[in-house]
């Protein structure tokens, strides 16, 4: 068997635990260890926007936020789970890297 680490992340955090809660079902029925899902820490990307002003006056900015949140699954994986874990339904919004490790 090989150890296989998925990273996900995603900017909807019910998106991203489902996605994460399905495989770790899918490892659970089959007896596989697993370790995870483990929340990373969330990336923050804050832009500050100028707020044109009308008429006269000082400079007002507007603040847009957008967090990105991840978690980390480690699986002793084989064929079989690889093919489970493709057929999983991901949201658009919820990006998956599969990385195997010897």
């Amino acid at each position: 068997m090989a150890k296989v680490r998925i990273r996900l992340w995603s900017v909807n955090v019910l998106h991203l635990n489902q996605v994460a809660e399905q495989i770790v079902d899918h490892a659970r029925k089959l007896g596989i260890r697993i370790s995870g899902p483990i929340p990373l820490p969330t990336k923050r990307m804050v832009v500050p926007v100028l707020v044109p002003p009308h008429g006269e006056g000082t400079k007002v900015y507007e603040k847009w936020e957008m967090r990105i949140h991840k978690r980390l699954i480690d699986v002793e994986a084989d064929e079989k789970f690889m093919r489970q874990i493709m057929r999983i339904r991901v949201p658009d919004d919820v990006y998956i890297e599969i990385e195997v490790l010897k």
